[in-house]
């Protein structure tokens, strides 16, 4: 997400700074600085302004900024570049409470050696502790968790803006999003989902006037349990979850891979409800769900056949 000389950068950086500046109190060569400058300001990290003949450059006033300088500045005697670097910054997004080191591997996707790394290096500077095989912050470091969602959130802004300027995001996570766009986007890592989407599985709804788009950097395309989860994010109503219905009454979805899907959107309680739906034909005590003799009605009209 960060290199550690943009971290480094960005730790000391101060208005009315210069490249030459910032290359002297680092020790590095301007040229570096000059390369690590520019990643910031693509990022909104940073913003540079010409001072006369001079290139001055300046903090932007992002959250993410304001929570990483306080902390270099109330914690100077920690070496925050070097701590943030790797996988360090994708730990410390999913710590946002006690949790172990399994729950955190599952969460970001990652090895459990590679999770367990980054967190005995922040309990061996004092930063986390262990209680019970939870790993939690000790004092105000719960910031670091802090930064690291602003941090993504800002970066995930920055990308979405750079393609719907009026775009919203509607759900995100360390590395994926998904928003909602006025216009359609084409740009890479941009995959059209919600009702759009369901014409590839043979099923074609009224679209609204918005249109939908996960961000994700690892995807070949929307899956149908992506899809399902998509979707109840978009709209959890009644009629969505009928949408849901038909698609997993119509596709061969693993029922494992949806439940993993719905721990990663945090929808384990909706995709459990549907699933029941399904099995017992309707017996389920949810308002949002349709009587089973009216689903069956619509199941027919969209050429569903009901197990």
């Amino acid at each position: 997400m960060l290199r550690r000389i943009e971290l480094e950068a960005l730790a000391i950086v101060d208005r009315g700074d210069t490249i030459s500046d910032l290359a002297t109190k680092l020790d590095h060569s301007e040229s570096y600085l000059s390369r690590a400058v520019g990643d910031l300001v693509e990022k909104g990290l940073v913003y540079t302004e010409r001072d006369g003949r001079r290139k001055r450059v300046v903090p932007s006033d992002a959250r993410a900024v304001e929570l990483y300088q306080d902390l270099v500045r109330q914690h100077s005697h920690i070496d925050f570049p070097e701590l943030l670097t790797g996988k360090a910054l994708e730990v410390l997004y999913y710590l946002d409470h006690p949790r172990t080191v399994s729950e955190i591997a599952d969460r970001s996707d990652n090895y459990r050696n590679t999770v367990n790394r980054a967190l005995k290096r922040f309990r061996d500077r004092g930063l986390v502790r262990t209680d019970d095989g939870c790993y939690d912050f000790n004092a105000d470091f719960d910031r670091l968790h802090e930064f690291a969602r602003e941090l993504a959130h800002h970066l995930h802004r920055q990308r979405l803006e750079a393609v719907a300027p009026k775009g919203t995001i509607l759900w995100e996570d360390y590395d994926d999003f998904l928003a909602q766009a006025e216009t359609e986007i084409d740009a890479e890592g941009f995959y059209e989902t919600g009702l759009a989407r369901f014409t590839a599985f043979d099923l074609q709804f009224l679209l609204t006037g918005h249109r939908y788009y996960f961000y994700s950097e690892g995807l070949d395309a929307i899956s149908p349990a992506k899809l399902c989860c998509h979707t109840l994010l978009i709209d959890d109503g009644s009629r969505y979850r009928s949408y849901c219905l038909l698609l997993l009454s119509h596709v061969d979805v693993d029922e494992e891979v949806l439940r993993e899907q719905a721990v990663k959107y945090g929808l384990e309680d909706e995709i459990d409800a549907l699933l029941r739906y399904l099995e017992t034909q309707g017996e389920v005590d949810d308002d949002r769900l349709r009587e089973w003799d009216e689903f069956q009605k619509l199941a027919a009209d969209y050429g569903v056949r009901l197990s």
